[in-house]
């Protein structure tokens, strides 16, 4: 009893320490704000804030170290009262109601994981079972194509769903994009092993070109389309050429200063970009020649006019997710094919060991080129995607934050996992878009949700994949 007292006394003593250092920083953070007033900036106080946000490190360090010392029962009474704190306590700012809610339910999951993880494990220690990863890899195998088949069909029913809304598909659309995005740099960074870190270049070159031939020459988004695919590839092969022998941090920073240089080019050459006013009034994509506005151009003919049904403007933000998703279907099935294909080997090989890479005949070079142009296309494609989805583009929206989140999708995910990319865009992504509205929160959960997935999947949501290819099967047979 007297141990039991001195632990519950230490556990409580390194959460107030804990939670102390917390409000001290968060004292200039969210305790003080500043306003203008007619006599200049004025300091304002959030105690109320400041004190419900030390409450809720208190007790999520006082859950973490219980949960640490195998108590169960504690830490999900702990999250189940954040939680409840959450629903009905009336806080008085959104985040905090959001905070005590997430928190909750990271508590009582990471409770209850930690004593699924110990039983597996001892069943593992007394019966030799295989490992959690193990497990889940024939798990996927057998039923991957059944769950590829749902997710698909619900994203085809997304739009239609009663709960769908003209904002949450706009947002879907956008989480399309950078799925595009990362599954294009994941080719670079997963699969090849080099660290890109000016990708968002492709990114600008896909949207300025449909931009630009669009407007100037009056294409179409699909004739547009492939351009902007085959000019971003172009630019990658551009960009290869001068780093191929650069590898690790060199090639990080050559990738690095070559996104910025696009962008300072977008914004100085004005006759021919429009500077940094940027380029307006993009079209959107159409079907099979019919336009979704409410008064199409003369000589055309719109959506609703020809099936002789009521305008809505839903129906061309509807569209145009749908022709995210069947750019993100196509870049996906191209990816997983050529992954088994030689070329794909020798992006894997490459990334393994580049010297043994040449000793078994193959040519560093033309890999290096091949994962740079196939990344840099896609990121033109998604490009060109975003162009059509915001009807406006300057080089504001090409900053290198923008490389940094499509990497941190990629690594977050886990490297070469197409399916983990999928679920850290929507994270990354999706979570931070919706609570748009708390701008002055926006980065600061998108960097705790960051450093959440570090702490509890610090090789990615998916660390783990299918090999390419096998020379031996699990059961001893010789792999195909």
């Amino acid at each position: 009893m007297a141990t039991q007292r001195q632990d519950w006394f230490a556990t409580l003593k390194e959460s107030a320490i804990t939670a102390a250092v917390a409000g001290v920083l968060m004292l200039p953070m969210i305790g003080l704000y500043t306003s203008t007033r007619a006599g200049g900036l004025a300091v304002g106080t959030r105690w109320i804030e400041l004190a419900a946000g030390v409450f809720l490190v208190f007790l999520g360090r006082l859950a973490l170290i219980r949960i640490q010392n195998g108590d169960r029962l504690a830490p999900i009474l702990g999250g189940l009262l954040v939680i409840a704190t959450g629903f009905y306590l009336p806080l008085p700012n959104g985040l905090l109601t959001v905070c005590c809610i997430a928190g909750g339910a990271i508590i009582v999951l990471r409770s209850v994981f930690v004593w699924g993880n110990s039983q597996l494990q001892a069943s593992a220690n007394q019966n030799d079972n295989p490992t959690i990863a193990a497990r889940v890899q024939p798990f996927l195998k057998k039923y991957g194509p059944w769950i590829g088949a749902a997710v698909i069909a619900f994203a085809i029913a997304f739009p239609w769903l009663p709960f769908a809304d003209r904002r949450l598909i706009d947002l879907a659309t956008l989480v399309l994009i950078y799925v595009m995005l990362g599954w294009g740099l994941n080719i670079v960074v997963g699969l090849a092993g080099l660290l890109d870190l000016g990708y968002v270049a492709f990114y600008a070159i896909g949207a300025y070109s449909f931009a630009l031939l669009s407007s100037n020459y009056d294409l179409s988004f699909w004739a547009c389309l492939p351009v902007a695919a085959m000019l971003a590839a172009f630019l990658g092969i551009l960009l290869g050429f001068p780093v191929l022998r650069l590898r690790g941090d060199y090639l990080a920073i050559v990738t690095l200063g070559f996104g910025e240089m696009i962008r300072i080019i977008l914004i100085n050459w004005v006759e021919f970009t429009k500077g940094p006013d940027g380029i307006s009034g993009i079209p959107k994509p159409t079907l099979f020649g019919l336009s979704f506005s409410r008064r199409p151009s003369e000589g055309t003919e719109s959506f609703h006019q020809f099936f002789d049904i009521p305008y809505a403007s839903v129906d061309r933000i509807i569209f145009l997710f749908y022709v995210a998703l069947g750019l993100a279907l196509l870049t996906n099935a191209f990816i997983l094919r050529i992954r088994k294909l030689p070329i794909g080997r020798a992006w894997e090989a490459l990334r393994e060991d580049e010297i043994a890479c040449r000793s078994l005949g193959l040519n560093p070079t033309n890999v290096k080129l091949s994962a740079f142009a196939l990344g840099a296309m896609f990121g033109g494609l998604a490009g060109a995607v975003f162009a059509a989805r915001q009807s406006f583009i300057s080089p504001e929206s090409f900053t290198f934050i923008e490389s940094a989140i499509i990497l941190a999708v990629v690594v977050l995910g886990g490297m070469g996992s197409q399916v983990g990319v999928a679920i850290a865009a929507i994270l990354l992504i999706g979570l931070p878009e919706w609570f748009r509205e708390l701008q002055d929160y926006r980065m600061l959960a998108f960097g705790a949700l960051m450093v959440a997935i570090m702490v509890w999947r610090p090789k990615g949501i998916l660390s783990f994949r299918e090999p390419t290819l096998r020379l031996h099967e699990p059961d001893g047979k010789v792999g195909k």
